[in-house]
C-alpha cells in the first residue's frame, strides 16, 4: 500500500519538481566525470612537470659547466708577438739621423712642432729629439725618456736628456713589431690587468654600457625596460638593454644569432656567471674580450690593442678623447670606425664625453676641451700580416725546437729577433732595383729574374736580414731557405784554406799548375775541368788562382789535397748537408741554399769562428718576464792565419780578379 502512494505520488509530482531534480541529476555526474577526467590527467601532467623540472635543471648544469670549464682555465689563445731588434743609441754609434727617423717611422711614431709626449719626435738639422715610450724587455723595462741625439759625419757625438741636459749613456728605442703567430681564430688581443686600466677608461665604460654594473645580478630588468621604450618611441632599435655581464656572455661563449633560445641562454649564463665570479673579475674579462675592429682577417679585441691599433700608444697612455673614442665603438666598430667614417666617430666621441660631463666624470672644461681636438687616430693601421715572411718562417723554425706550435699561437708569447729593420728594406730595395737593370741590361722578360739574400753578423752568428725573393712581401717560396743551386766558385776557398792550413806546403805565393788535364771517372767516364776562358795560365801563383778563380789549377790542387780532406774542411766550416767526394766538388757542383753558403762563409769573415747561425735572441711570456734565452754558440773552426791568407787573396778578387 505504502509503495503504492508513494508510486502514485511520483507520477503526479508537479514538472519543475522533475527539473530540478533532472538538473541535481546532471551536476552530479557532471562533478563525477570532472573528478575522473583530473584523476585521468594529474598523474601525465605531474610526469611532464617533473620532466620539465629535469630538464631545465639539466640545461642550467649543462650552461653552469660550459662557463666553469672555459672561465676558469687559459680564457684566451693569445698570438706570439715577434720583435725587430732595438735600436740602441750610444754616443759614437754609426747612426745617421734620416736612419733613426726611418726606425721612428716603422714604431708609428708622430712628427711634431714640439716633443711632449711619449711617441713623438722632432728632427732639426742633425739634431732628433725623441719621446721613448719605454717598453717591457725580458731583462728589464726601458723607460719613457725624452732625449737629445746629436750627429756628425754619420755618427752619434752627444746623446743627453733633453730637459735637464744629462748626459747618457744609452737609449733604448722600443724595438719595431714585425709579426704575430695567430690562432685559427685569428682574434688578436693583448691582455691587461684590471689594476693597470686607467681609471677613467673603467668610469667610462660604465657610464656608457652598465651604469648599474656593480648593483645587479646579471640582468638589468630596468634598462630592458628603459630600452624598450625608447626603441618603441623611436620605431627601431636605438639602445640596448643588455649588461655588460650579457655582452661578456654572448661575445665569449654564445655566437650573434638572433633567436630566442640564444637569449635565454645568455640570460641564465650572465646570472651564473656572476654567481661563481666576482664583478672586478667579470670587468677584467670583458676589458679583454670586446670586440673594436677588424684590420683585414684579424679581428681586433680588448681595449688594450684597440689603443695601439688606433692610436700607437700604450693603454696608460690615452687621453680623454682617445679613450672615449674606444668606449664609444663598442657600439658598432664598423659603423663608427674612425679611419674610414671620421664625422661618425667624432660624432660619437663627442657623445660619450657629453655623458661624462653630465654624470661628473669629466668637467666642464676638461669635456670641452676634449671634444676640440681632432681623433688622433694614426693615418695606417699596423698590418695584420707580417711584411718579412722569409725570416719568420726562420724564426718558426728555431723557435719549433722548444715550443710547440699550440704554444705560439696561444700562449701571448713574446719573440726577439736579430733582425735589423732599416737593413732588411735597405736588402729589399737592393733585390729589386738590381733585378729590374740585370733584365733591362740583358734584354729578359721583366719579372723574370729571382733572387736571396742572406745578411749575418760575422762574430755573433745573428742573421739580420733575409730575402727570400723579388717579392719580399710574399709568402711564398722561400729562396733564401729553400732554393738549393749549385753554387760553383763559391766553393773554392773552402779548398784554398784546405791548402794553406799545411804552411809548411802551400802560401799565397806557391805556384800551381793550370794546365789542362783529364781524370778517369768510373764506367769509362772521364772529367777535363777548363777554365771560363778556356786556356790554360802554365804556372801561377795561388793567389793569383783564387784571386782570377782558375778552375784547373783549383781542380789540381783539390785533387792534390784530397778530396776527403776537402769535404771535412767544409763540414768543419758549417755544412751539414752530405756531400759526395767527386772530382768537380772542388769547382762547386754541390746544391746548397743562400743560407747554407752564408754559412760556410762565416768563419772566414770572423777569424775561423764558427757561429750558429741566430735569428732568435728571447722569448718572454705575456708577462714580459724571460723564458728562454737564446745564447751565442760558437766554435773555433780554423786558426785565424790560414783564414786571414784566405781572407786576403779574396780581397784580391776584387782588386784585380774575376769580381
Amino acid at each position: 500500500m505504502g509503495a503504492f502512494l508513494s508510486q502514485a505520488m511520483a507520477k503526479t509530482s508537479p514538472p519543475s519538481s522533475r527539473r530540478r531534480k533532472r538538473s541535481v541529476m546532471r551536476r552530479n555526474a557532471a562533478g563525477s566525470r570532472g573528478r575522473s577526467l583530473w584523476a585521468r590527467v594529474r598523474a601525465p601532467l605531474l610526469a611532464l612537470l617533473l620532466v620539465g623540472l629535469g630538464a631545465g635543471l639539466t640545461w642550467l648544469v649543462w650552461l653552469d659547466v660550459q662557463i666553469r670549464d672555459r672561465f676558469e682555465g687559459q680564457r684566451w689563445a693569445v698570438p706570439a708577438r715577434v720583435f725587430a731588434r732595438p735600436l740602441v743609441i750610444e754616443p759614437g754609434a754609426w747612426l745617421r739621423p734620416e736612419h733613426l727617423v726611418e726606425t721612428l717611422r716603422l714604431l708609428r711614431y708622430r712628427k711634431v712642432a714640439r716633443v711632449r709626449e711619449p711617441g713623438e719626435y722632432r728632427r732639426a738639422g742633425d739634431t732628433v729629439y725623441l719621446y721613448t715610450r719605454g717598453f717591457p724587455f725580458p731583462a728589464d723595462t726601458a723607460p719613457e725618456l725624452l732625449a737629445r741625439v746629436d750627429f756628425a759625419d754619420g755618427r752619434v757625438v752627444r746623446l743627453r736628456e733633453a730637459l735637464t741636459g744629462r748626459a747618457l749613456e744609452l737609449v733604448r728605442v722600443e724595438p719595431v713589431p714585425i709579426a704575430s703567430i695567430y690562432p685559427a681564430s685569428r682574434e688578436d688581443r693583448i691582455l691587461v690587468r684590471l689594476a693597470d686600466v686607467p681609471e677613467l677608461l673603467i668610469q667610462a665604460l660604465l657610464v656608457v654600457e652598465d651604469r648599474h654594473f656593480y648593483t645587479h645580478h646579471g640582468l638589468d630588468p630596468m634598462a630592458v625596460l628603459r630600452a624598450a621604450w625608447a626603441n618603441l618611441r623611436a620605431g627601431r632599435t636605438v639602445q640596448g638593454g643588455s649588461t655588460l655581464t650579457q655582452q661578456l656572455v654572448k661575445n665569449y661563449f654564445l655566437s650573434n644569432e638572433r633567436t630566442l633560445r640564444r637569449k635565454l641562454n645568455e640570460a641564465a649564463m650572465a646570472l651564473l656567471l656572476e654567481a661563481h665570479y666576482d664583478k672586478d673579475e667579470i670587468l677584467e674579462a670583458y676589458l679583454n674580450e670586446v670586440y673594436l675592429g677588424q684590420d683585414g682577417r684579424r679581428a681586433i679585441h680588448g681595449f688594450a690593442l684597440g689603443a695601439q691599433f688606433y692610436f700607437a700608444r700604450r693603454l696608460g697612455q690615452l687621453k680623454p678623447e682617445q679613450i672615449a673614442l674606444l668606449v664609444g665603438l663598442i657600439k658598432g666598430p664598423s659603423y663608427y670606425n674612425p679611419r674610414r667614417h671620421p664625422q661618425r666617430a667624432r660624432a660619437r666621441r663627442d657623445l660619450v664625453l657629453t655623458l661624462l660631463e653630465r654624470e661628473g666624470v669629466l668637467s666642464a672644461r676638461e669635456a670641452a676641451e676634449a671634444r676640440g681636438r681632432p681623433l688622433g687616430v694614426t693615418a695606417k693601421a699596423p698590418g695584420g700580416s707580417t711584411p718579412y715572411p722569409a725570416f719568420i718562417q726562420l724564426v718558426r723554425e728555431q723557435l719549433h725546437r722548444d715550443y710547440r706550435e699550440e704554444d705560439l699561437r696561444g700562449e701571448g708569447l713574446m719573440v726577439f729577433t736579430t733582425l735589423d729593420p732599416l737593413l732588411q728594406h735597405r736588402a729589399e730595395r737592393a733585390v729589386t732595383q738590381r733585378l729590374k737593370a740585370l733584365e733591362r741590361a740583358r734584354g729578359i722578360e721583366a719579372g723574370t729574374l729571382e733572387a736571396a739574400v742572406v745578411v749575418m753578423q760575422p762574430r755573433s752568428g745573428d742573421v739580420l736580414a733575409l730575402v727570400g725573393g723579388r717579392r719580399p712581401g710574399y709568402a711564398g717560396f722561400n729562396r733564401a731557405l729553400q732554393a738549393r743551386r749549385p753554387v760553383g766558385s763559391l766553393i773554392k776557398p773552402a779548398v784554398y784554406l784546405t791548402a794553406l792550413e799545411e804552411p809548411a806546403h802551400y802560401t799565397l805565393a806557391t805556384l800551381l799548375d793550370d794546365t789542362p788535364f783529364t781524370v778517369q771517372l768510373g764506367g769509362g767516364k772521364r772529367w777535363s775541368p777548363r777554365n771560363y776562358d778556356r786556356k790554360g795560365h802554365g804556372r801561377v801563383l795561388l793567389i793569383d788562382a783564387l784571386a782570377r778563380s782558375y778552375n784547373v789549377a783549383t781542380a789540381r790542387l783539390g785533387l792534390d789535397l784530397g778530396l776527403r780532406r776537402v769535404v771535412r774542411t767544409l763540414q768543419r766550416l758549417g755544412l751539414e748537408r752530405r756531400v759526395d767526394p767527386f772530382p768537380s766538388l772542388v769547382l762547386g757542383a754541390v746544391d746548397l741554399t743562400p743560407l747554407e753558403v752564408a754559412r760556410l762563409y762565416q768563419p772566414l769573415a770572423s777569424g775561423g769562428l764558427a757561429p750558429e747561425p741566430r735569428a732568435v735572441l728571447a722569448v718572454a711570456g705575456p708577462d714580459g718576464r724571460l723564458d728562454r734565452r737564446y745564447a751565442l754558440k760558437i766554435r773555433r773552426v780554423a786558426e785565424p792565419v790560414p783564414v786571414y791568407l784566405v781572407e786576403t787573396a779574396m780581397q784580391e778578387v776584387v782588386r784585380t780578379g774575376t769580381a
